[in-house]
């Protein structure tokens, strides 16, 4: 198993912990600590040593913060962890603040007393995010203090060490392109800003840049490192030692040095006593770093993650993979939904029961690596909960009379991938229906949209969202993702989202599609696919080039929920398409005995 069902936080770790932290406050003279969730790399999924925002407070969310005083201590989460967090991180210790009304620094600014002393650490926080909190120190008077240790690092007695997992070669078949001509390519998007060199923070674009792949973060083949690349295309690759075998100088050819990665700020002392331009990103970039490079002399030029774009636009080879790897994953897939057709009618099975099942539908391809993030296994209330992880303490039947949300990826050499899909077990209620068909037209109007060069995800949004508008609904998360190749599940610079995003999308770039609705306590719906932006091409009888979403992910989406009296007939035969495609690609790999039921899920309506 890939996953494991025991619990990774306890709602009492705020009681055991937060005496340990301010007493390590206090020996700092701090007044008040920021916890963000990130680690020193900016990764949204961390190792387990990093896990300091959750061992503080018990939150363990992807996406959050904390800010600890001595008598009172607040919690930051988005509208996904609304339940999240107030189930996890014990009210009688923490107040929850949610960041659409205040970010913790905009918190700060309006409630830090006068002359406190506000510790963060210098390694976890960016040029940018430290500029907003700077802003709120100028407000409200408080102090921002960079702490030479981490307080949580101090009283964490038995904290895990760093991960040092082997880094192994990502081969030109699947990469599509050579390390060598990537490195090219960035260098002289390095020299155009004007730098000399770059420092490369961010593990997904070390890893695309590299062609590597490693395990040091959970459901994502990252190598936790960094980079220097020099205008030249030169580079030097920043790594514990314990990770490079005999093989990898070879690989990475003669223009890349491998140093330690205890290394990096020598390094950086020494690009900055040359007097060199050094580019930045100041979204991913640690502050210790930045700030060391400009007193050792460098000029530091802020420069978006060169590596992001090229990254997120997938090349031919890496589409072709990512359309392989979904096949082989939709055939796990598939045999999983038909067993929960089945056997998992009974109201017997229970969310692990499932979760360890699809599992096993999928390690039966060996090409799985490991899944892209442990599936969100939910039903009847829990299934309301978007980002719900199921452990042995949460762990419910799916009953009769409810719905069963299941979401999970796979990780392959070839592809990354990302799957929602929601079953009635037993019969679905007419409002249950009715939700379902509405996300389900959501997500058919973002899947068939045309669309210019230029536009954003964000002026795509109101697309999956106004089937629910009209019947006065909503959910509280974004509607689409970027996803990576043989990376994280999670990849910027494109997003689906009511957020402002400038990002304009660009062909190769693969995403979700994921409307959803919940309904708390009783039950959740998210219908989620993979979709791929085509090239442009001419419209006819029209006078632009426009791009598409093609499709990628291919399973039955259930048609036992869909209320065919509110489809249009273009909606209709967009399913009925889809599910042509679904048989056209997964039908001879399927096993013959669930045949007659695939035909039935995929019928024609």
């Amino acid at each position: 198993m890939f996953q494991t069902f025991e619990p990774v936080s306890d709602r009492s770790f705020a009681g055991k912990h937060l005496p340990l932290l301010r007493a390590e406050m206090k020996k700092q003279n701090l007044d008040g600590f920021v916890i963000p969730h990130d680690d020193e790399y900016q990764n949204e999924y961390i190792p387990d040593y990093a896990e300091r925002l959750m061992w503080a407070t018990g939150f363990s969310g992807s996406a959050g913060s904390s800010i600890i005083f001595h008598d009172t201590a607040f919690m930051f989460t988005d509208g996904r962890y609304t339940l999240q967090v107030r189930q996890q991180a014990d009210s009688d210790f923490f107040d929850y603040v949610s960041v659409e009304d205040l970010t913790p620094a905009a918190w700060l600014g309006a409630n830090a007393k006068k002359g406190a002393r506000i510790g963060y650490d210098p390694m976890l926080l960016t040029p940018a995010s430290k500029k907003r909190f700077e802003k709120a120190a100028e407000k409200a008077g408080f102090e921002l203090v960079a702490v030479s240790e981490n307080p949580i690092d101090a009283a964490w007695a038995d904290q895990p060490a760093p991960p040092s997992a082997p880094i192994i070669p990502h081969d030109i078949e699947f990469a599509g392109r050579s390390s060598e001509e990537k490195r090219k390519e960035i260098a002289s998007a390095i020299e155009e800003a004007g730098a000399d060199a770059a420092l490369i923070t961010a593990p997904p674009s070390i890893a695309w840049l590299f062609n590597i792949r490693g395990g040091d973060v959970s459901r994502s083949p990252l190598p936790l490192g960094r980079a220097v690349l020099h205008k030249d295309g030169r580079a030097t690759l920043y790594v514990a030692p314990e990770k490079v075998d005999n093989q990898l100088p070879g690989h990475l050819g003669d223009d890349v040095d491998i140093r330690p990665e205890s290394d990096v700020e020598a390094a950086l002392e020494t690009l900055g006593g040359k007097n060199l331009r050094v580019a930045i990103d100041p979204m991913l970039a640690p502050v210790k770093y930045v700030e060391g490079l400009k007193r050792a002399g460098a000029e530091v030029i802020d420069l978006t993650d060169p590596c992001a774009l090229p990254r997120a636009a997938k090349n031919d080879i890496e589409v072709e993979g990512a359309r392989s790897a979904h096949i082989r994953d939709g055939v796990a897939v598939t045999q999983f939904l038909h067993w929960l057709a089945t056997e998992a009618q009974s109201g017997d099975i229970d969310e692990i029961t499932a979760a360890k099942k699809l599992e096993a539908f999928r390690t039966s391809s060996d090409m799985l690596r490991d899944l892209s993030f442990d599936t969100i296994s939910g039903a009847g209330g829990n299934s309301a909960l978007p980002h719900y992880r199921v452990s042995t303490e949460s762990n419910i039947k799916l009953d009769r009379g409810t719905l069963y949300l299941v979401d999970s990826g796979g990780q392959y050499p070839d592809g990354t991938t990302d799957i929602t899909r929601t079953v009635p077990i037993g019969d679905a209620t007419d409002e249950m229906r009715d939700r379902f068909t509405r996300v389900l037209k959501g997500h058919i109007a973002l899947a068939t949209i045309k669309f210019p060069a230029g536009t954003t995800g964000h002026q795509l949004d109101i697309l999956a969202r106004r089937p629910m508008w009209e019947a006065g609904l909503d959910y509280d998360h974004g509607t689409g993702h970027g996803v990576g190749s043989f990376l994280g599940v999670h990849e910027g610079p494109q997003r689906i989202a009511k957020a402002p995003n400038d990002q304009a999308l660009k062909p190769g770039m693969i995403l979700s599609n994921e409307p959803g609705f919940y309904k708390e306590g009783e039950f959740g719906i998210r219908i989620e696919n993979l979709i791929v932006v085509t090239q442009p091409k001419s419209v006819t009888g029209g006078d632009r080039e426009m791009m598409e979403f093609e499709t990628i992910t291919l399973a039955p989406i259930n048609l036992d929920l869909v209320n065919t009296e509110i489809l249009t007939e273009d909606e209709r035969q967009w399913l009925n398409n889809y599910h042509a495609r679904v048989r056209d690609k997964l039908a001879e790999a399927l096993p013959k005995a669930i045949k007659s039921w695939f035909e039935e899920a995929t019928r024609p309506i």
